[in-house]
């Protein structure tokens, strides 16, 4: 080294000891800072060093150290301080007596050294060492939602993970079912980058890469973001996500909706599956039963051969074609039968029955199923079940046997699979009039609905025997109901109204009887007796049940036979006491008292004719007979002459 080379290397020697002489901040050499942990938006208490007393700060200043450029920020004079002009002015104050001095609304930016500087000569410096910090957001993922191929070479990305606002900048780990992943050559891939906000704070971006198989089609992948703030460390997770994993089908098979026994009816899916993401392009074939071959049936846009109704012709041998539109290559499924059970139309023989009075009639059902099948015959007025097997026998027909009857075929082994058939039977006969004669109160000059119900075979026609507006129903196939809508004139309440039914085989009358009441509402009488109770006798004379009549006769013969018994006492009682005047000459009429006169009247009323009854002749008004008239004759005739009364008024009753 040469003569000035020395000279300059002393000089700067010389120029170094004098600046630390001098106490120049941040030349001399220091011990390590001291550390002090704030949260962004917090207030950091710096101070000047524990091992000083409160006097030796009456006189000290503070510098903010950036990029080794020390900066005076805070004077402290006798106590009192001063902010210097800057980005710190209004942030800064003492406290604790001068010993602290406190910096407000911490940011990003305020991580540096702080060095307090005494004004003693060879005072050493404090340097305090501030770190910031501040936890992130949660962690946003987001997935690849376009899907990874397996057949990919390279890996392709999983997803993505952001983690904003954290300072300092976090770290990332990635999972996959809670396993943490490594970078792994061609298989595992991470690449991070972040980004500074104008804040100073950082936004983490990590994207995942890898290679899947078909074994992560259901994995779950999250993030986790690791930080630290001045209690300890802590980390965040993010939720977890699966990515479409696309893959080749190997399988293909068919599924039938729904499952179990099908009949007809029943709407029914058939559809393919596949084990491959996407699923291939699927066709559905049946077989045909004449030709052996598959034939392509139609499907929806999704593919789903639908059936509905499904018939017995669907039943037969379906299998399932899948194409891969990537790769070209095609699988079929197992062929599988699908059977769908059914009953054919039900047939009756006699298709329609008919049938004369005291008859018999045989009718049969039959139907086809690929089950065994069961059938009962129902009476379609009642359901009441008449009969169990394909026939049903009818003896001694009478008229009330006409109407519906239902043959239902079912089969046991599949529930709801039935079908039935409903046949009317018709047998031969007048016309059966709901009621012979009906009384109606009326008000003159109101509107009623007279009805008429007529039933026989062949179906009866009715007519009326007054104007009006006549509409007429079909109860069943025999039944017909009249309605007939009239003016109440005083003609109509003279005359009343008749209803005539007439077919082939005869004719019915009913009558109708108006009777003016005012006292009355007027009201419509409609017949509601069934058919098969009705009266069928020509006679226009209004009938008593079969039962009531005899009730009355028996009633009468029981009073006639009391009357006559108490008369034949009183008469003998007369006798033994002398009171008659038996064997005087002279004609005298033998008499009752006049108390007596007219006390015995009986009136009886039959459903029998004229000529089936006998009849019971009343005291009053009636010729005696002959043998009536006493005179001169003993009381011995007269008490025969009564024997002979009582006896025949005892047959007469």
């Amino acid at each position: 080294m040469g003569r000035s080379g020395l000279i300059c290397a002393f000089l700067i020697a010389a120029c170094c000891c004098c600046r630390r002489a001098a106490g120049v901040p941040g030349e001399a050499e220091q011990p390590q800072p001291e550390l002090v942990e704030v949260e962004v938006g917090g207030t950091a208490l710096l101070k000047c060093g524990p091992s000083h007393s409160q006097g030796n700060f009456s006189h000290a200043d503070w510098f903010s150290v950036h990029k080794e450029k020390p900066t005076l920020i805070f004077r402290v004079s006798q106590g009192q301080g001063q902010s210097e002009p800057g980005e710190y002015q209004n942030r800064l104050s003492l406290q604790d007596k001068g010993t602290t001095l406190a910096l407000t609304g911490i940011t990003p930016h305020d991580e540096r050294i702080f060095l307090c500087q005494g004004k003693r000569p060879r005072s050493q410096g404090h340097r305090i060492q501030l770190r910031v910090y501040k936890a992130p957001e949660e962690p946003v993922i987001q997935v690849n939602a376009l899907g990874i191929s397996v057949n990919s070479e390279e890996p392709e990305e999983v997803a993505t993970c952001v983690g904003r606002n954290g300072y300092p900048l976090p770290q990332v780990t990635w999972y996959k079912n809670s396993q943490s992943l490594k970078e792994e050559k061609n298989r595992v891939h991470i690449q991070s980058s972040q980004i500074v906000e104008s804040s100073g704070l950082y936004t983490l971006r990590s994207v995942l890469k890898a290679q899947l198989t078909k074994e992560d089609k259901d994995a779950q992948f999250y993030c986790e973001l690791s930080y630290r703030l001045p209690s300890g460390n802590h980390m965040k997770e993010s939720r977890e996500v699966t990515v479409p994993v696309f893959y080749p089908a190997e399988r293909v098979w068919l599924e039938v909706e729904p499952e179990g026994t099908l009949k007809e009816g029943d709407r029914v899916e058939i559809r393919c599956l596949a084990d491959g993401n996407p699923p291939p392009h699927f066709s559905i074939s049946k077989q045909n039963l004449r030709t052996r071959e598959m034939e392509e049936e139609r499907t929806d846009d999704n593919g789903v051969l639908v059936l509905e109704p499904a018939q017995k012709e669907h039943s037969g041998l379906y299998e399932c074609q899948g194409l891969d539109l990537e790769t070209t290559a095609s699988l079929l499924s197992d062929q599988q039968e699908l059977v769908v059970n059914y009953v054919s139309e039900v047939r009756v023989s006699p298709a329609a029955p008919e049938s004369q009075e005291g008859s018999s009639l045989t009718l049969t059902c039959e139907a086809e199923s690929n089950q065994d099948l069961e059938f009962q015959w129902l009476r379609e007025k009642t359901g009441k079940v008449l009969a169990k097997g394909p026939v049903l026998q009818l003896r001694n027909l009478k008229r009330e046997a006409g109407g519906g009857y239902r043959c239902v075929a079912s089969v046991p082994s599949v529930p709801g699979l039935n079908r039935t058939q409903l046949v009317n039977v018709a047998v031969f006969g007048s016309p059966w009039m709901a009621l012979r004669e009906r009384k109606m109160w009326v008000k003159e000059n109101s509107v009623l609905n007279l009805s008429c119900e007529a039933s026989g075979h062949p179906r009866p026609s009715i007519v009326w025997s007054v104007d009006g507006t006549a509409s007429e129903q079909d109860q069943d196939p025999q039944s017909v109901l009249s309605v007939l809508n009239v003016l109440v004139t005083p003609e109509l309440l003279e005359t009343g109204a008749e209803c005539v039914a007439s077919n082939s085989l005869g004719r019915n009358t009913t009558v109708i009887i108006l009777e003016l009441d005012s006292n009355r509402t007027t009201s419509l009488s409609t017949s509601t007796v069934s058919p098969y109770a009705r009266a069928n006798s020509t006679s226009t004379e209004k009938k008593l049940t079969e039962p009531e009549s005899k009730g009355v006769v028996i009633v009468a013969v029981t009073v006639c036979v009391l009357v006559l018994a108490v008369l034949g006492a009183v008469l003998y009682f007369f006798y033994k006491k002398g009171k008659l005047p038996c064997g005087r000459s002279g004609k005298q009429e033998i008499t009752l008292p006049p108390s007596r006169k007219g006390e015995f009247v009986v009136e009886v009323k039959s459903d029998k004719l004229p000529e089936e009854m006998g009849l019971l002749q009343g005291s009053n008004g009636d010729k005696r007979a002959p043998g009536d008239q006493v005179g001169g004759s003993s009381c011995g005739q007269s008490l025969t002459h009564l024997q002979a009364l009582g006896a025949a008024g005892a047959g007469g009753c």
